[in-house]
C-alpha cells in the first residue's frame, strides 16, 4: 500500500457497502496493515452518516427510542452486518467449553446460539437507546464521536504481538500489523474527545475529561477484551475485530451519557 488515500479506499470498500470502485491492489499482509491503519476513517465517515440519520429523523414525531433503533439498523446496513456477526460469534465462541480449538469451531460454525444471540440483543438495545437520548440531546457531535472511537478497539486488537488464529480469512491479513497508528489514533482520539468540551457558551472542563475517559475506557478494554478472545480462541480473527467494534461503540454511548 502506498498512500494513506490508497488505504483509507480499500479500508472503505472492504468494510462498508459504498459503491466505490474496486481497489487494484493485491491483498496481501501488507494491504491488511495499511487497511487497519486506516478503520478509524471508516468509523468517521459512518459518525458522520449516523449523524445525518440522527439529524434527519429528529425533525420528525418518532420516539427518540426509535429513532436510536433506526440509526442502528442504518449502521448494520452499511457495514453489511459482519461486525454484529462477529458478536454474536465471539459471544457464542466465548460461551462455550473447551480448548482453543473448539472455541474457533463453534465461532465457524455459521449458526448464532443463544449467548451470541443473548449478546447481540443487549449490545444493540444499549446501542439504540443510547443514540436515541443522544438525538433527543441534540449531541449530534457525540453520537458520531461514539461511533468513530468504537472502531479505536479494532486497531488494538491487530496490535503487534497477537497472532492470527489462522492462516486464512481476514485475521490472517490483518493481525499483528498494528503499533505506531495505535498511538497516532490514540492521539487523535484524545484531541476529538477535548473537542466535546465546546458548546455556545465556551468550553466545558468536565465535558471534555469525561469524553477523554471515555477514550480511555475504550481503548484499555478492547485492549483487554482482544487480549481475553486470542487466549481463548489461539489468536485473533475477524470476528473478534467486529465484536470489539460493537462494544466500544456501546462502551462509548454509555459513557457518554453517564
Amino acid at each position: 500500500m502506498r498512500t494513506p488515500v490508497q488505504a483509507t479506499h480499500v479500508a472503505l470498500s472492504w468494510l462498508t457497502v459504498l459503491p466505490l470502485p474496486q481497489p487494484t491492489v493485491e491483498m496481501n499482509r501488507s494491504t491488511g496493515a495499511s487497511v487497519m491503519s486506516a478503520v478509524p476513517v471508516v468509523g468517521a465517515v459512518l459518525g458522520a452518516l449516523a449523524v445525518a440519520v440522527a439529524t434527519l429523523l429528529s425533525l420528525t414525531d418518532l420516539p427518540a427510542t426509535l429513532i436510536g433503533v433506526l440509526i442502528v439498523a442504518t449502521l448494520a446496513v452499511a457495514t453489511r452486518g459482519m461486525h454484529l456477526d462477529g458478536l454474536a460469534d465471539t459471544a457464542d465462541g466465548l460461551g462455550c467449553y473447551g480448548p482453543p480449538e473448539r472455541v474457533a469451531e463453534v465461532m465457524k460454525s455459521g449458526s448464532s446460539g443463544p449467548f451470541g444471540v443473548a449478546t447481540l440483543v443487549v449490545v444493540m438495545a444499549v446501542q439504540a437507546v443510547g443514540f436515541g437520548a443522544l438525538t433527543e440531546q441534540h449531541r449530534w457531535y457525540d453520537i458520531g464521536f461514539a461511533v468513530a472511537v468504537g472502531r479505536l478497539v479494532a486497531v488494538v486488537g491487530a496490535r503487534r504481538g497477537l497472532a492470527a488464529a489462522h492462516t486464512e480469512g481476514f485475521g490472517a491479513l490483518v493481525a499483528d500489523s498494528q503499533r505506531i497508528s495505535i498511538a497516532v489514533w490514540t492521539a487523535v482520539a484524545v484531541l476529538a474527545a477535548a473537542a466535546t468540551g465546546w458548546d455556545t457558551d465556551g468550553f466545558t472542563t468536565g465535558t471534555a475529561v469525561q469524553a477523554i475517559t471515555v477514550v480511555a475506557v475504550v481503548l484499555v478494554g478492547g485492549w483487554l477484551f482482544t487480549r481475553h478472545c486470542a487466549r481463548r480462541v489461539g489468536g485473533m480473527n475477524g470476528d473478534i475485530l467486529g465484536a470489539g467494534i460493537e462494544l466500544g461503540v456501546a462502551i462509548a454511548v454509555v459513557g457518554l451519557l453517564v
